[in-house]
């Protein structure tokens, strides 16, 4: 059984000024967490990107993410404020950078890390066979392009 390195604490020399999420792009639970980060995302804080784009690659690069993190696609990446997190940071990150009642989900770094990343690997792992997989990354709406880093791509 080989154990994964957290990547909570890798600096990041990105000069993007908004967080920065990457995710899966065919994954249809990874879309509708995407559309779901969106429509509460109402101060368009985040900024996202596939990590199957190019963009995805050049920005989880730049951050100093390993290439494990980039063939591995199950986890969603967060890129904020000088780190790259993964997992259950992750979700937790992009859940405290939307309004209430998601933001108090800052309380879940009260549960061992340990914990948190099983349940995220146990639902990461079965994503395809629970939620299914599309043929290609989605496309953003033209009112979304600009929040979407590898939206020159998808065009």
């Amino acid at each position: 059984m080989t154990r994964e390195t957290p990547c909570a604490d890798t600096l990041v020399q990105v000069s993007e000024s908004h967080p920065i999420i990457l995710f899966d792009g065919v994954c249809n639970l990874c879309n509708a967490s995407v559309q779901w980060i969106i429509r509460r995302d109402t101060r368009e804080v985040f900024r996202f990107a596939a990590l199957q784009s190019e963009a995805g690659s050049r920005v989880l690069s730049r951050a100093g993410g390993n290439a494990q993190l980039a063939e591995n696609l199950s986890s969603m990446i967060v890129i904020d404020q000088g780190r790259v997190l993964t997992k259950s940071d992750a979700a937790i990150a992009i859940a405290s950078r939307l309004g209430a009642p998601w933001r108090w989900a800052k309380v879940g770094r009260l549960i061992p890390r340990f914990a948190r990343d099983w349940v995220y690997s146990v639902i990461a792992r079965n994503r395809y066979r629970l939620f299914g997989k599309q043929e290609a990354c989605m496309m953003p709406t033209p009112a979304l392009r600009a929040r979407f880093l590898d939206a020159q791509e998808q065009a």
